[in-house]
């Protein structure tokens, strides 16, 4: 029997010698090879490699992914059966960062946050082209509401579009604390481009904070649910392809006068079928993509909560400068006027000694101390000033 085991282990060894000398590939099966989002979909855990992003955007893979945890003191991560809550160290951080400081800065209520990447970036088995790299991030229009959603809450709901028709916003659901949230994320030097619908483009280059920052954010199809960070390579991935620079200019004008010219154009009459997309192998992959498939999982436990007492200590960015306002010909145009850097909060030094407890007598009743409240006021739904850099005045109608 021993004999009969040995001989087909060498026989196997003999068909795959063969397949590899014909140019096959230990990656495909039947003589096709698998689709590469077959073998990165279905790996739960990230690899244990040193983090790194490879490739590029659309094409590429993640090598020592973190894991964003599920809650947080200013989150909440949602469609928690894809498994996409992974990201490049950089982007996890970022993200985190951004909630925080929109709510404590700005009264934003908290994010509620979508697509990351897989464990070890790749192609996904549905839905997203790009977010290969660990690098990208969705994060909802819709604003976190005050109490921790269920996992099913978070497979079933819905986010709320921001648009009435593909020319104008929806102002029932688009608030100013929505201008300062996508203003916010764009002030943050490694993010490199934001994607957003083209309405809402239109509603941020008419907002009293229009200016600079606007150049990161990009029209594009589709995000009117939702705003689409991009994160520039880090440092530490040499494999990693940056995209190009956006162009100069806010991007705003006839950049976005081109987008709705694509929407009013008349449809065919007979609607024509799209071909189907060719599904990436791993021969279209960074060759470092196969070692990455091929790691062993990192010991990364699942973290349900995190931390609130947690915080960087990375200082709070300066947002932008809104633009100014236009001079007429004969006037001088003045210096731009720096923006107001938000007030930083003095640090916690060493905690004061705690006085000693007083003794209680026996048989007395012991009182626990009352809990206080932490939840802050959002007063964002009205637009209002808040905690931070107070919100410009409206212009009159």
């Amino acid at each position: 029997m021993r004999h009969r085991f040995v001989f087909l282990g060498w026989a196997i060894a003999a068909v795959f010698a063969v397949a590899v000398l014909i140019g096959g590939s230990p990656w495909s099966a039947h003589g096709a090879e698998i689709p590469a989002r077959q073998l990165f979909g279905h790996k739960a855990k990230a690899a244990a490699l040193q983090a790194g992003a490879i490739g590029s955007y659309a094409k590429g893979c993640l090598a020592g992914g973190a894991m964003l945890p599920v809650n947080g003191p200013a989150w909440q991560a949602m469609r928690l059966s894809r498994n996409r809550n992974w990201g490049h160290p950089r982007l996890v951080t970022l993200v985190q960062r951004l909630a925080r400081e929109s709510q404590e800065l700005d009264g934003w209520p908290g994010l509620l946050v979508g697509d990351l990447a897989q464990p070890r970036g790749g192609p996904m088995l549905t839905g997203h082209r790009s977010h290969q790299i660990g690098l990208d991030a969705d994060i909802w229009l819709m604003p976190m509401p005050k109490r921790t959603l269920s996992r099913a809450e978070r497979e079933k709901i819905s986010a709320i579009s921001m648009i009435k028709n593909p020319f104008s916003i929806n102002e029932k659901h688009w608030k100013p604390g929505h201008v300062t949230l996508i203003r916010r994320a764009a002030s943050y030097p490694e993010v490199a481009r934001i994607f957003i619908h083209p309405a809402i483009k239109q509603a941020l280059c008419k907002s009293d904070q229009a200016g600079s920052w606007l150049r990161k954010v990009r029209p594009w199809w589709g995000h009117h649910y939702h705003f689409h960070i991009r994160l520039k390579c880090p440092m530490g991935s040499p494999g990693c392809a940056n995209q190009d620079p956006p162009p100069s200019g806010t991007g705003c004008g006839k950049p976005l006068e081109d987008w709705f010219a694509r929407f009013r154009k008349p449809k065919p009459k007979k609607p024509v079928k799209p071909k189907p997309r060719r599904q990436l192998r791993m021969a279209d992959l960074p060759q470092a993509c196969r070692a990455v498939l091929a790691a062993a999982d990192a010991d990364t436990g699942v973290v349900l909560t995190a931390a609130p007492a947690e915080r960087s200590a990375v200082k709070p960015a300066a947002m932008p400068p809104p633009m100014p306002k236009p001079q007429t010909a004969h006037s001088a145009s003045p210096p731009p006027v720096p923006a107001k850097k938000p007030p930083v909060k003095a640090s916690v030094g060493a905690p004061l000694p705690s006085a000693k407890p007083k003794p209680v007598a026996r048989g007395a009743r012991r009182v626990a101390p009352a809990r206080t409240n932490p939840a802050p006021n959002l007063p964002w739904l009205n637009g209002l000033a808040t905690p931070g850099p107070p919100l410009p005045t409206p212009k009159p109608r």
